[in-house]
């Protein structure tokens, strides 16, 4: 029993290192690419907002086209991660409901609103729209890349001015609830090993009623879940530290993982495994650019991304509920908007980076600008340079 202490101790009694969680996090994108698509979290989010929108009698003549939750893939793949943070938070004593100062959750309306207009006009969110795309060589999510830059940067400006001039804005009571004592056992762990055996159980379930692909769309979307919540890995962390801290942890695993990741989705696309449109957005334009800055200002307002709010909401965030409900509603209005005004056609063009440099030179950009982007942040996590705070 005590070497299988050392074992649980070892995944669940400290956070794990950030570098190889970012490796981890980019294999298992190219798996779920290979499997069914890449990971993103606003199709999911602006699934939610639709059913709510459509309780409410708008965008009701879509409704017959809406599946439900529980068997949409972008869907299940956040619950999945909500399910996969909450396992992994409580096997680690970590859950808590954590309720902020009202301030901080007036926050987390307006960043998790910009989150959903952002991630619509966008295409995708900084997962999705950024991570996924440069992966699949869209241009696309380079052009998203340098909103998300500039709106974390006016983000991080906001919330410096702020706390030296109106620090009364979000100061407050925040209150914790159910948190694990640090001293004597907890049930927390016994709770999670619960949950971890009932979200197992579910794809043999899917599988019985003829949905097995829909039981794995969870369990990859738990093992995302696990992974950033054991690791705390964040690309809210990986744009705003540079600037606000200095620290440049992040900014190179970021950058690591989304090397990892496309060299894997190259290789299907190029063996022809996968489409070579596949993720490539018509948004390399207006729409990933100011779709960027929106979702680059949101995040930094909300204290967390797509993926980011999803798997914080599951250890018990009250501020990311309260984004993810505004991201969902946001989104889902934002793209009824952009199909009515007829907006959706005029975001930006489809560009494959294969198909105007080569194979080598649409690899060696994507490669380059990553390495750019962690050479920079270790420059200033030395120099201190463009640290704010």
């Amino acid at each position: 029993m005590r070497a299988f202490a050392k074992q649980y101790d070892a995944v669940f009694g400290a956070a794990w290192p950030v570098w190889p969680a970012a490796i981890l996090v980019a294999v298992t994108n190219v798996f779920l690419f290979a499997f069914d698509r890449p990971f993103t979290a606003a199709d999911g989010m602006r699934h939610w907002g639709d059913w709510m929108l459509r309780g409410v009698g708008v965008g009701a003549s879509r409704a017959s086209e809406l599946l439900p939750p529980w068997l949409y893939a972008g869907s299940l793949l956040n619950f999945g991660v909500i399910a996969g943070a909450l396992v992994a938070s409580l096997l680690s004593r970590e859950f808590a409901l954590r309720v902020p100062a009202r301030g901080e959750l007036l926050k987390g309306v307006i960043g998790g609103a910009l989150l959903g207009v952002g991630a619509m006009l966008a295409l995708g969110c900084n997962i999705g729209g950024f991570v996924s795309a440069t992966s699949a060589l869209s241009l696309s999510g380079l052009a998203m890349m340098l909103g998300l830059l500039v709106g974390a940067i006016l983000g991080l400006t906001y919330l410096v001015w702020e706390v030296e001039h109106r620090p009364g804005w979000s100061s407050g009571r925040a209150r914790v609830f159910a948190a694990a004592r640090p001293e004597g056992r907890s049930r927390q762990a016994f709770v999670g090993l619960a949950v971890l055996v009932a979200l197992l159980a579910l794809p043999w379930l899917y599988a019985r009623a003829g949905f097995s692909s829909r039981g794995l769309f969870l369990l990859f979307g738990a093992a995302f879940g696990i992974i950033f919540q054991r690791s705390r890995f964040c690309l809210v962390r990986a744009f705003r530290e540079p600037f606000m801290t200095g620290a440049a942890d992040h900014t190179r695993a970021a950058a690591l993982s989304i090397v990892v990741s496309m060299l894997g989705f190259a290789v299907l696309k190029f063996a022809d495994l996968k489409d070579k449109g596949d993720w490539v957005f018509p948004s390399a334009g207006a729409g990933a650019l100011v779709g960027g800055l929106l979702f680059g200002i949101g995040m930094v307002l909300a204290g967390g991304c797509g993926v980011g709010s999803i798997w914080r909401a599951g250890e018990g965030q009250v501020k990311l509920w309260i984004a993810l409900l505004a991201f969902a509603l946001a989104a889902s209005a934002t793209r009824l908007a952009l199909a009515s005004t007829g907006l959706q056609s005029r975001l930006g063009s489809a560009v494959f980076l294969p198909t105007p440099l080569g194979w080598a030179g649409a690899i060696g950009l994507v490669i380059a600008v990553m390495a750019a982007w962690a050479i920079f942040a270790t420059w200033n996590e030395e120099s201190g340079r463009f640290t704010r705070a």
